[in-house]
């Protein structure tokens, strides 16, 4: 990136909106000048301009939050950025995820979720903790979770027949796709493949439809 690429305003600052690559949920807003711009590039860790202390910001330098870059991008205008980001523990000061959280209101469909269910297991995979069913699956090997995984799949299909049949309700068979939603993760979590290489696959086939075709040949 080159200086012209942003257009800093008249206190040599612009906007930089925070985005978590995994959930796409918007963390923060923050201000770059150009030193703490060419930081954040040269470090692969995001800096901010400090307005209210007038100083370079390290974000999560002390909290240990810090923001990893993923990708930056520049809007039409270039007077604001999109820092798309992979945030180790919160980003907020006040603890939670983001600045943005809703806080109190119940989004149970939120997809988000499933990235913060992965950052539990990747947690749970290296600090090991004594009585965790995460680290039993894991130390079973592949056979102990793949069994989970078939086991949870098989759950799934009798709640949607029991569901077809009024014998269920909608939550059981929510909760039994948890169920298999989370032993896939772990299974993911134990072969060491990232939950985005599946997102790149789907985004590939997604690419392959094109932007109006209905057509589903593309998932085999």
């Amino acid at each position: 990136m080159t200086p012209p690429d942003v257009h800093f305003d008249a206190q040599g600052l612009v906007p930089g909106i925070v985005q978590d690559q995994r959930s796409g949920h918007v963390l923060m807003l923050g201000y770059l000048n150009y030193e703490s711009l060419q930081l954040t590039l040269s470090t692969g860790e995001v800096h901010f301009w400090s307005r209210s202390r007038q100083e370079l910001w390290h974000k999560g330098a002390t909290s240990g939050n810090t923001l990893s870059l993923v990708e930056l991008r520049v809007d039409c205008d270039g007077d604001a950025l999109l820092l798309i980001v992979h945030p180790h523990g919160p980003t907020c000061h006040k603890g939670t995820t983001g600045c943005f959280d809703d806080t109190g209101v119940d989004h149970p469909a939120r997809f988000g979720i499933l990235a913060e269910l992965w950052s539990v297991i990747l947690q749970r995979a290296g600090e090991r903790p004594e009585g965790s069913y995460t680290v039993s699956l894991l130390e079973g090997g592949v056979d102990a979770v793949a069994r989970k995984v078939l086991e949870e799949a098989g759950e799934v299909v009798l709640a949607a027949k029991d569901h077809t049949a009024g014998l269920a309700d909608d939550r059981r068979l929510a909760e039994e796709v948890a169920d298999l939603a989370y032993h896939t993760l772990v299974l993911l979590a134990e072969r060491g493949i990232d939950p985005a290489e599946v997102a790149a696959v789907l985004e590939g086939r997604r690419r392959a439809l094109g932007p109006t075709s209905c057509q589903i040949a593309a998932f085999p």
